[in-house]
């Protein structure tokens, strides 16, 4: 194992180090043919990637609210609906002339009041002072579609990521509002539909490409301060609103932009800006388009422009985007800048649908309450695989497996382990040590031991998991009540954890905010990796000397409970026994996951697969454990509350005829649980 790469960089090494194999074979189409298969398959991947769109859309049922009149042009203030129950907050900007004209959906970024924020305004004002329709959307969880809105709501981190169990995303979500927002477009009498432009910067930028990529309903697409390279994303903080899961199993940043080929797209960059958007990694992408464009005989319709600026939407990148507009969506020559009309910006309270949030639909949802209502649905389904008999639910549990195995992504096989252990030392009988395994690609696996001292003869043995590491595991009063009962406890730090945690990994109360977005993107759900490398423990583990292989547990901390559970789902054969103390009962719940909630657990279509009680079915009939649990907000449940949580669990030992196998206990001491483990 190479010692040059601190402990905590090996996790970002790994993830950058798969990325770049899994794009290492990309070239640009060498025919249109080739394109027009590849373009196909792209969309059909990103499209599955984002999450599923409605069979058929809802109602719009479109309401101006109110009406800001000015001298040549006036704003609507607009709801309409884009999902059942799932409304969208915008403003109208229309030209005083009663005539068909061009239109410009525009996103808004991270600006802080959202689509009503000043920068964003500057350009519906522009636009509209040029003769355009403007239409500006307030995105999923942002804006007014925030459940108390305020400057600054943010609609990422574990607000944004409660969608992912559901196998929703952000990013999917806005691409689908976008398209029913060229849907109200087409119904306005003063748009000219078939000239139809979008633009946003940073993660309105961001929006755009997508948008524009997947809706050919945009004949001009400017994407400003967000166009870079996939595998810049990984050296980076993003909003959750930009990841689309697995991307780099598909596809590189510049197909996506081809697939606005031939259609007009200008890419602006900042000079000055983070390296995911910065002009270096953009030309990269930039040029894979522009090959696409030329298969397409379109290579007049792309341009890429740098300014010198920080991360912005400034009056020089909108002059540049008013004359792309124009040229391609109202058929003048050149293209050059125009320069923006002078305007004056609203007030945020001018500009508001609901001045007063309670006057919103009622049900009007958020991310959480929508993955709350979709979570509600799945678990909905898999309880109707409640079992007749013990056969019925193998052949579910199976499938099960199967389906879990899908949603954590690619597990490699055990590496051949290379361990390296230090000298123990022993204390009041108990022996400790602390051991470094070389995991997957040799990401490291630092654990600490403890053991009865002397010797052992046909000693079972425990991976102990915490997610903030091996000290908290090795501090917990389970570790010590399970060793002095003869077992060998491992606990570890799983990838990206505790002396592994990459640097300025939290991100908005999520500690492993990086480092599950990133996995994310290579299509490997951390929950899936941690997994992995509990499995290469237990490998291990099995190779250690006087070991009873018959006798292994996975005991789960907290929020590690999720994974014991996961991990003993999938490993029927090599866990014989699994724990969890202080486990969530469920990921459903109605707000954004607690401050330190591990976004690594939130893998995308977990409840696709079951919730938390269907994963402790998997371990039927093995020994099963679960004590103190919780809620998903961190509640802790009491005694009637945790027993009717699972249910469905018990349901299915008891048709295993394994009944004494369960236990569901509260307020119940350390040392009792090690001895019915």
């Amino acid at each position: 194992m190479p010692d040059a790469i601190p402990d905590n960089k090996r996790y970002d090494e790994f993830i950058q180090a798969q990325a770049k194999t899994m794009r290492a074979a990309d070239a640009a189409p060498a025919s249109r043919a080739e394109w027009q298969r590849r373009r196909a398959a792209l969309r059909d991947a990103m499209f599955t990637a984002m999450g599923s769109f409605p069979a058929k859309p809802c109602e719009l049922e479109a309401k101006v609210l109110g009406v800001l009149e000015r001298k040549d042009y006036r704003i609507e203030k607009l709801v309409f609906q884009s999902r059942p129950d799932v409304w969208v907050t915008a403003n109208v900007y229309a030209p005083g002339a009663k005539s068909k004209n061009p239109a410009v959906l525009v996103v808004h970024g991270h600006w802080p009041w959202a689509r009503r924020d000043p920068v964003v305004q500057a350009r519906c004002l522009g636009l509209v002072k040029l003769g355009f329709v403007v239409l500006a959307v307030d995105a999923f969880g942002a804006g007014e579609r925030y459940p108390q809105p305020a400057r600054g709501a943010y609609h990422g981190a574990l607000f944004g990521s409660t969608l992912w169990p559901v196998g929703q995303t952000l990013l999917g979500m806005q691409v689908y509002d976008n398209r029913r927002a060229v849907d109200y477009l087409l119904t306005r009498d003063d748009v000219d539909g078939s000239k139809l432009g979008i633009t946003g910067a940073s993660g309105g930028g961001n929006q755009t490409m997508y948008a524009g990529a997947l809706d050919e309903r945009f004949k001009a697409v400017v994407p400003v301060c967000s166009v870079g390279n996939y595998q810049a994303y990984l050296k980076a903080a993003c909003c959750v609103c930009e990841v689309l899961p697995g991307a780099l199993r598909f596809t590189e940043e510049g197909d996506v932009l081809g697939l606005v080929a031939p259609r007009a797209l200008m890419v602006i960059n900042a000079s000055r800006d983070g390296i995911q958007f910065s002009p270096a990694e953009a030309e990269k992408s930039v040029e894979r388009a522009t090959a696409i464009y030329q298969l397409n005989l379109a290579k007049d319709r792309i341009k890429h422009v740098v300014f010198e600026s920080n991360h912005d939407y400034s009056k020089p990148m909108r002059e540049a985007m008013y004359g792309w507009m124009t040229q391609w969506l109202k058929g003048t020559t050149g293209g050059a800048p125009i320069a923006e009309p002078e305007h004056t910006v609203e007030t945020v309270e001018d500009l508001a649908c609901y001045p007063n949030p309670a006057d919103r639909p009622a049900g009007f949802l958020f991310p959480p309450t929508f993955a709350l209502r979709a979570g509600k649905e799945f678990v909905e389904k898999a309880n109707k695989l409640a079992p007749r008999h013990a056969e019925d639910w193998d052949s579910s549990a199976t499938q099960l497996r199967s389906d879990l195995r899908r949603v954590l992504g690619e597990f490699p096989k055990v590496p051949r382990i290379v361990a390296r252990q230090g000298p123990p030392r022993t204390d009041d009988g108990l022996e400790y040590a602390a051991a470094r395994l070389a995991g997957d690609a040799e990401v490291p696996l630092p654990i600490y031991t403890l053991t009865p001292a002397g010797p052992a003869n046909k000693q079972p043995a425990c991976v102990l998991l915490h997610v903030d590491g091996k000290k908290a595991a090795l501090d917990h009063r389970m570790t010590k009540a399970l060793a002095r009962r003869g077992w060998f406890v491992a606990c570890p730090d799983l990838r990206s954890i505790g002396d592994t945690k990459p640097e300025k990994d939290t991100v908005a109360a999520a500690p492993d905010h990086n480092a599950a977005e990133h996995a994310v993107w290579i299509g490997r759900p951390l929950l899936g990796q941690w997994i992995f490398d509990v499995f290469t423990i237990i490998d291990w583990l099995g190779r250690q000397p006087s070991r009873d292989t018959q006798r292994t547990a996975v005991v789960g901390i907290g929020q590690a409970g999720l994974i014991a559970l996961a991990a003993a789902a999938l490993a029927p054969e090599q866990i014989s026994s699994v724990a969890t103390v202080g486990g969530w009962t469920t990921l459903l719940t109605p707000r954004r996951y607690p401050d330190g909630t591990r976004m690594g657990l939130l893998a995308a279509g977990l409840l696709t697969v079951g919730d938390v009680p269907h994963l402790a079915a998997m371990c039927a009939p093995r020994r099963l454990l679960l004590a103190d649990g919780t809620d998903a907000d961190s509640n802790r449940l009491g005694e009637k509350e945790f027993n009717a949580a699972f249910t469905f669990t018990t349901a299915v030992y008891k048709t295993h005829k394994s009944a004494d196998q369960l236990s569901i206990l509260t307020d119940v001491r350390p040392d009792d649980l090690a001895r019915r483990l």
